[in-house]
């Protein structure tokens, strides 16, 4: 099974697919689709979505795990993330994979063990989950630690059946 993690944004989308074998998380693929931040908001989006279908055609994942829209200080920041995770989620579901919605509390104390772990925890536990010798992009370990989130809880649900 291929779980794809989707973390949302207007200027960079992380976006992560990674499997389970042998008891061990593998990263298949992890990066950032960025826009150009010259465009409009329009444009940007369609960067979003045009790069998330190009990924889901790509590597099929069999499930998505994204990030659902948390508080920010800014009412502008909050209406063009939601326009983001709008585009990511319209991408899942032209896809027909379904979306699960994590908040970042949940994915960091499914990865990193409780809610308030920084970045740069999150970071370096995603990369040694993973096995990786170098540290992924702050975007596309937030990505990373969203499908590993994703698949631990689609793990414990299927064996609650």
């Amino acid at each position: 099974m291929i779980v794809m993690g989707i973390d949302p944004g207007s200027r960079a989308t992380g976006y992560a697919l990674i499997t389970k074998k042998g008891g061990r998380f593998q990263l298949i693929e992890a990066g950032v689709i960025k826009t150009n931040t010259k465009k409009t908001i329009p444009e940007r989006l369609l960067e979003i979505h045009t790069g998330l279908q190009e990924i889901i055609s790509e590597h099929k994942p069999s499930t998505i795990g994204i990030e659902t829209v948390f508080y920010h200080h800014s009412s502008e920041a909050i209406v063009r993330l939601s326009q983001a995770r709008g585009v990511a989620l319209l991408a899942c579901a032209q896809a027909g994979i379904p979306a699960e919605p994590y908040n970042p509390t949940t994915i960091k104390k499914s990865v990193g063990g409780h809610g308030k772990a920084t970045k740069k925890e999150m970071i370096r536990l995603v990369s040694r989950l993973l096995g990786l010798k170098k540290d992924l992009t702050s975007d596309a370990a937030d990505a990373t630690a969203i499908a590993i989130t994703h698949l631990m809880h689609s793990s414990f649900k299927r064996k609650l059946r």
